[in-house]
């Protein structure tokens, strides 16, 4: 192409290249509409990218925009736009899922509308949106550095407690494994006194203190070589080639699941619904399983990886699970108090 061309003549001409497409997304949107949703960073993100939006757009004539934020953030974004969604979709962990039905952020959910419906658990969706992905919690280690623990408080003890990689409340691993922790020493999930009492006399003597987000690289580059964390992480460090192992404490692993929903206020609600659809497929789910996504999956006809420590979603209703009705008014001061005292 000349670069001696008249400024009209290539405006004319990127008009014409852009014709088809914005004719081809025209078509797409009346098809089947379009809509964002919004991913978690990283992982998630990269894989409802690479695997999620072609399979709506193949399967279901969706158009699907991501905005990659964590759960506390699009609470936040969403309760800023007074009234104009920034979004049409939430994915939520159960905490911040509780604070968005108490504010009225979702738009009421009918599972009829998904051709999904009967391969999900029932416990799964409700009026206000459905499980997309199980999360199971407990304790990571080096099998070559350190033995198996047998239980939350073998964290604070030798020779776990000098590797042990600690970070606070801000996700929803860290809270649950930290009221897990104080139930040891005879708190609860109102009540995480205990364990801040003791994580305080061990301080000294802890590996590294750090974010979540921070936690597998630590662990990657053996700064600590145990910790709390869900089963995605230790599957996808284990992809990594590093030497890690899941340990189900003595009372049990954490289960609680990842939900999606509707925002209030969305003009794409039927697009939602097909790409929420979408999700929940087979032929997705199958995909979210393998790396690096490892997510576990709801849809009763994928097989469960033999990494997890179940062969069935039925066996999640014993693991532990948590009020976040009681958590939520508490879990604020809690990280303040964390990072407060604990950081190093």
């Amino acid at each position: 192409m000349s670069l001696a061309f008249p400024r009209r003549a290539l405006l004319a001409g990127a008009a014409a290249l852009a014709a088809p497409s914005a004719m081809l997304r025209a078509a797409r949107a009346q098809k089947g509409g379009s809509l964002v949703a919004t991913t978690y960073p990283g992982i998630w993100d990269d894989s409802f990218r690479e695997i999620v939006a072609p399979a709506a757009l193949k399967t279901k004539g969706v158009e699907v925009e991501f905005q990659a934020l964590f759960a506390v953030d699009q609470i936040a974004k969403f309760a800023a736009s007074r009234g104009a969604p920034p979004f049409d979709a939430f994915v939520l962990d159960p905490g911040p899922r509780i604070t968005a039905i108490e504010r009225g952020m979702f738009e009421p959910f009918d599972g009829g509308k998904l051709t999904t419906l009967t391969k999900l658990p029932p416990q799964l969706v409700d009026q206000w949106g459905a499980g997309c992905a199980a999360q199971v919690v407990g304790i990571a280690y080096n099998p070559k550095k350190v033995p198996k623990p047998g239980g939350w408080d073998d964290l604070l003890k030798e020779p776990w407690v000098s590797r042990l990689g600690l970070t606070g409340f801000g996700t929803t691993f860290g809270t649950v494994s930290l009221i897990e922790l104080a139930k040891v020493f005879g708190g609860g999930e109102t009540n995480v006194e205990p364990a801040l009492a003791e994580l305080k006399k061990v301080l000294p003597k802890i590996a590294a203190v750090g974010t979540p987000a921070a936690m597998p690289g630590l662990f990657q580059q053996g700064q600590c070589d145990v910790m709390y964390t869900n089963t995605q992480t230790v599957m996808a460090l284990k992809d990594r080639g590093v030497d890690i192992e899941f340990a189900t404490p003595r009372t049990g692993a954490v289960a609680f699941f990842t939900t999606l929903h509707i925002a209030k206020g969305s003009e794409n609600a039927e697009a939602a619904y097909k790409y929420i659809d979408t999700v929940l497929s087979a032929p997705v789910q199958q995909a979210l399983t393998k790396p690096p996504a490892n997510l576990v999956p709801v849809n009763k006809d994928i097989a469960l990886s033999p990494n997890l420590p179940m062969k069935s979603l039925d066996e999640m209703s014993g693991f532990v699970t948590h009020d976040w009705a009681k958590i939520n008014p508490l879990r604020g001061q809690w990280i303040e108090r964390f990072n407060r005292e604990m950081a190093k």
